[in-house]
């Protein structure tokens, strides 16, 4: 009998090399994925950017470092799949467009999300982390903006979800304009992540 962490460990080796929408991403397919069946805190993010395509290595630039800082926790344990699980979107980098990378292609999350996630049974917590992740994982019960569903952050949480704004250094001027982030949800973030790490 396959243990559950059997068939996600070969789930993963599927996702690495998934070449679906590979004729649409200019710099090639490069899925990133993290994830174990002892995960207890799941991070949905939007998609890598090129410097995690570079590497290969999830939020390996200055929105992770932000994102850690937020959570309060080192790139240790960040990268431990044994806690943390990092499934975004879109596994690959989507490229880029005038304003920024483009949005996670749209065939990866439905192809590969209702395979992974079920398998995630240890997961306590799940951080959906920009406008893309929060209306994958919250759908209908996402707000008309970031904003809309940011303010009712304290609802989500209750089942489980906390939303976030994307770490990226193009949010500092929405951070700037919504100073309760940093003063009343961010102690929270740190003693959930705390207490379910």
């Amino acid at each position: 009998m396959k243990k559950p962490s059997d068939s996600l460990d070969a789930l993963l080796t599927e996702i690495r090399a998934c070449r679906l929408c590979a004729a649409h991403l200019q710099d090639g397919p490069r899925p990133v994925v993290q994830a174990s069946a002892s995960s207890r805190l799941l991070i949905v993010s939007q998609a890598p950017g090129r410097k995690v395509h570079a590497t290969g290595i999830p939020f390996n630039d200055v929105s992770g470092d932000r994102l850690r800082g937020w959570l309060g926790i080192d790139r240790e344990i960040f990268y431990d799949a044994q806690r943390i699980a990092i499934v975004p979107m879109g596994f690959c980098f989507p490229g880029s467009g005038r304003n920024g990378d483009l949005p996670p292609r749209p065939e990866c999350a439905p192809t590969w999300h209702p395979r992974v996630l079920p398998l995630l049974k240890q997961v306590q917590l799940t951080l959906a982390i920009g406008q893309y992740a929060q209306a994958g994982v919250l759908g209908m019960r996402c707000g008309a903006s970031l904003t809309d569903t940011m303010h009712a952050w304290r609802e989500h949480l209750a089942d489980g979800v906390l939303p976030l704004p994307h770490p990226s250094p193009r949010n500092q001027a929405w951070l700037k304009r919504n100073p309760w982030f940093e003063a009343e949800l961010l102690p929270v973030l740190r003693e959930r992540v705390k207490r379910v790490l």
